[in-house]
């Protein structure tokens, strides 16, 4: 089983495909009032909240969501977040996916 050491992680993601992998990471850290656009996704995509207060968005539903939360979005559903602060957030995004395919919406 392979292992990526944290120095080698340039930008917080992580493709699977280039470690023989079935799935894709993200390890977000976003500042309060950010987060991404709504997009959605051809796979679940799973956040492990380690640390934060967010709003999720998925499709019609606003959750408000805090650290040791797991938030999942079943595939084809509108979503986004916005770190809500007062500090900067902490996830981990874990995509269904070797590779990360993403269709932006806004």
């Amino acid at each position: 089983m392979p292992v990526i050491n944290a120095k080698h992680i340039q930008t917080g993601n992580i493709k699977g495909i280039d470690h023989d992998a079935t799935i894709s990471l993200i390890v977000d850290h976003s500042e309060p009032g950010h987060g991404p656009r709504l997009h959605r996704h051809p796979y679940d995509e799973t956040w492990v909240v380690i640390e934060g207060n967010l709003t999720f968005y998925l499709a019609d539903d606003q959750l408000e969501i805090m650290a040791g939360d797991i938030v999942i979005a079943p595939p084809g559903i509108p979503h986004k977040f916005i770190n809500q602060g007062p500090g900067r957030s902490h996830m981990i995004c874990i995509h269904a996916s070797p590779t990360m395919i993403t269709e932006w919406l806004e």
